[in-house]
């Protein structure tokens, strides 16, 4: 029985097989060979295990009897999921690109309007994947674009965006927003449809302070809110350049001036005046310090203004005395005492004064004046210079007055010059008998003394190098 029940299956098995026949199948334009015995299009596209569904394309029907020596055209839809205008659909489509599959939903796009193929940004002409049997849908997300108007510093647009933040918006629409700008709402909100955005611009700024340049931004009027913002701080006499209270402009380049101010106190010497005061208990050319003199101190307060570390200005802050200088005091004797002296020829002479003095010797062809000049030899008193007349300073020695040189002898001061002042004479010779003085020596002067009134009773002191 086992035997005949194999040959049974068997002969039916080969009668099965010697029915079947290849039948050639073109799905989406790839050939595929089906052995079938069906005798219809739709039995031949269930041997093949092909699904239809509505959309897909088959020639011919699904209904025909198989053609003879023709392939069965099978053209499948591809599955979309599209997500647009807050609905999700799904769908098959013939269509070759996004837009043909958006078009078959009855979805228009707009210009601006963006769409996420498989969750990337794509666009409409990307062609669609090529079908295959129960493929995957594609994810197609149409993003609809919102209008947003900008307020950009009193200047009005408006632009279409499918960002998702309001930052991202402006920098796809290319408007640049620095650090400095001020955004109403805030650059991170969501967009939304019907969106008002404020853009309150900055003003670029460089500013110079303690060595270092900066440049910046800033939404402040002045320059002091501009330097407020940056945390610098004006202290004292500190000023800027623009001057604080000013505005703001474009690209202002602002220097930051540190003022700072040192005092310093300078000392300077009052010198002390000297009093002469008259003693006559005291000889002639005889002079008793009765009180030192003392310099006295002025001081006075230096104000020294720095800015950014230069000098620009000094000014006297405060001046005082600080001591007050002390007068010297000197009494100078008024008593004439008259002496005597004998002359080397034996004759005495009386004299009131002794005076050292620096003698020099002259001429009258010396004396600066040609021999044709019309006071040729004639001396300051009309006198004919020569021996015995004596070129003297008057404020020391009065003119007229007798005196006896050692050395020269008996002379009268009858003539001036130009370069005897103080403790010097010139002592007159004629031209043929010349002796060529210079040399220190005391002068005597003869009595009698001049009237008190006359006398020059403080001469200039003598030379500290010079002997007496």
């Amino acid at each position: 029985m086992l035997l005949l029940t194999l040959a049974g299956l068997a002969t039916m098995a080969w009668g099965f097989l010697s029915s079947l026949k290849p039948v050639t199948l073109q799905v989406n334009q790839r050939p595929v060979v089906v052995l079938t015995n069906q005798t219809t299009v739709a039995g031949v596209l269930n041997d093949a295990g092909i699904p239809l569904a509505p959309e897909d394309i088959v020639f011919p029907a699904p209904q025909a009897p198989l053609p003879d020596n023709q392939p069965i055209t099978v053209q499948l839809a591809r599955p979309v999921q599209i997500r647009a205008d807050g609905d999700s659909i799904a769908r098959r489509t013939q269509g070759k690109t996004v837009a043909d599959a958006l078009r078959d939903a009855n979805i228009t796009l707009k210009p601006q309007d963006r769409v996420l193929i498989d969750g990337l940004v794509g666009e409409p002409t990307a062609q669609l994947p090529r079908a295959s049997v129960d493929p995957p849908a594609l994810q197609i997300t149409v993003q609809r674009a919102v209008p947003i108007q900008v307020n950009d510093n009193g200047a009005l647009t408006t632009f279409y965006t499918t960002a998702p933040t309001l930052g991202e918006a402006l920098r796809q629409a290319g408007l640049v927003v620095y650090l400095g700008d001020a955004v109403t709402p805030d650059l991170g909100t969501p967009v939304a449809p019907g969106w008002q955005v404020y853009i309150r611009r900055s003003r670029a700024a460089t500013i110079n302070v303690d060595g270092r340049t900066f440049r910046t931004r800033t939404l402040g009027d002045t320059i002091a809110n501009l330097i407020a913002q940056e945390g610098i701080q004006l202290a004292g006499k500190d000023y800027t350049i623009p001057a604080a209270t000013q505005a703001v402009r474009e690209g202002v380049n602002v220097q930051v001036m540190r003022v700072k101010e040192d005092f310093v106190t300078e000392a300077e010497a009052i010198p002390y005046d000297t009093s002469w005061k008259p003693d006559p208990s005291l000889e002639l050319d005889a002079h008793v310090v009765t009180q030192a003199g003392m310099e006295g101190t002025k001081k006075r307060t230096i104000r020294i203004t720095y800015e950014n570390g230069r000098e620009v200005q000094r000014s006297i802050d405060r001046e005082w005395i600080e001591a007050v200088p002390v007068t010297k005091v000197i009494n100078y004797g008024t008593k004439i005492v008259r002496r005597t002296m004998t002359l080397p020829d034996g004759s005495p002479i009386t004299y009131w004064r002794k005076i050292r003095v620096l003698a020099t010797s002259y001429t009258a062809a010396t004396s600066g004046k040609a021999r044709t000049h019309p006071e040729f030899g004639i001396t300051a008193l009309g006198w004919q210079a020569g021996l015995g007349v004596v070129a003297v300073d008057p404020k020391v020695i009065n003119l007229r007055a007798k005196m006896y040189v050692p050395g020269y002898g008996l002379a009268t001061a009858g003539d001036t010059g130009g370069k005897i002042k103080g403790r010097r004479v010139d002592l007159g010779y004629d031209e043929s008998n010349l002796v060529l003085w210079f040399k220190w020596v005391d002068v005597y002067l003869l009595d009698p003394p001049p009237p008190a009134d006359q006398i020059h009773w403080i001469i200039p002191e003598l030379p500290a190098n010079v002997k007496h």
